[in-house]
């Protein structure tokens, strides 16, 4: 499963973890807090708050030259954060509050480790989940109506991108995907349309003037319910031995494409995802 869904609300798995650890760790602060007359809840919000700020900035300066705008660089829907920095952030924050409020300590301490210990055992048991999963063994049709199998598509790095021609975040991402595609000729990218048929698919790449190889064909949409997720768009990274080295649900940016680029292609660390001039 690469998303939760909660009604018609889809959230990345990783993010949905990272929230339920969150909780916990405030309530276990709150019940401990609450004995001792102090909560808390505001140095931990603050935790998370800083911690994010962080590892956004550190993943703008790192893929500084992919951000050609101020909107860009604030605009966070490309999921592009650095875990680490942020993390280390938000402890230091942590840290602080503790050294400043003596009665803090306790219920700070004891909800921020329980909350550490439940994120890093869910992390790594979805991580070993993910980690196992294969290129879906589904039937679908190229553009131009043929069976294939996307099976048959693993033998060098695969980059399987779920989308509608309904979806505006999956319009938005298609020049740079197509860029990526166009630069990056070691690694196949591959356009599964969900649950449309031929002829509109051809009527929105003529008119969006893309031009786009491996396109094809998912008109029951079982490629998205195989995968476990509900919500587009969806990428997926694949190993040339068809094994999932990672996911992005939502829009990706040029940034955030070159990050997850580098779980498949270790030995190329200078990716170029945009087209030269």
């Amino acid at each position: 499963m690469l998303s939760f869904n909660l009604g018609p609300l889809a959230i990345p798995m990783d993010l949905a973890l990272l929230y339920g650890a969150f909780f916990i760790a405030w309530f276990s602060g709150w019940l401990i807090g609450k004995k001792r007359g102090t909560n808390p809840e505001s140095a931990l919000f603050n935790m998370l708050l800083i911690g994010a700020i962080i590892a956004r900035t550190a993943f703008v300066i790192q893929y500084s030259e992919q951000y050609d705008s101020l909107v860009q660089i604030i605009d966070i829907r490309d999921g592009g954060f650095l875990l680490l920095p942020g993390l280390v952030a938000a402890i230091l924050v942590g840290v602080y509050k503790a050294w400043r409020q003596a009665n803090l300590r306790v219920p700070l301490g004891i909800g921020v480790c329980i909350g550490l210990v439940v994120w890093g055992a869910s992390v790594s048991v979805v991580s070993a989940l993910q980690s196992s999963q294969q290129v879906p063994d589904i039937a679908v049709r190229d553009i131009e109506g043929r069976p294939l199998s996307l099976q048959d598509l693993a033998g060098k790095p695969l980059v399987i991108n779920l989308w509608a021609t309904w979806c505006p975040p999956c319009r938005r991402e298609m020049p740079v995907l197509a860029a990526a595609q166009t630069a990056n000729p070691d690694i196949r990218f591959v356009f599964v349309n969900q649950g449309e048929g031929q002829a509109l698919v051809e009527k929105f790449l003529a008119q969006q003037q893309l031009t786009l190889r491996n396109n094809l064909l998912d008109t029951g949409g079982r490629l998205g319910q195989a995968v476990g997720s509900l919500s587009l768009p969806t990428t997926l990274f694949y190993s040339a031995e068809g094994q999932l080295k990672n996911n992005h649900l939502g829009e990706l940016s040029h940034a955030s494409l070159k990050h997850a680029l580098r779980h498949i292609s270790p030995e190329n660390q200078n990716l170029s995802l945009k087209e030269q001039p």
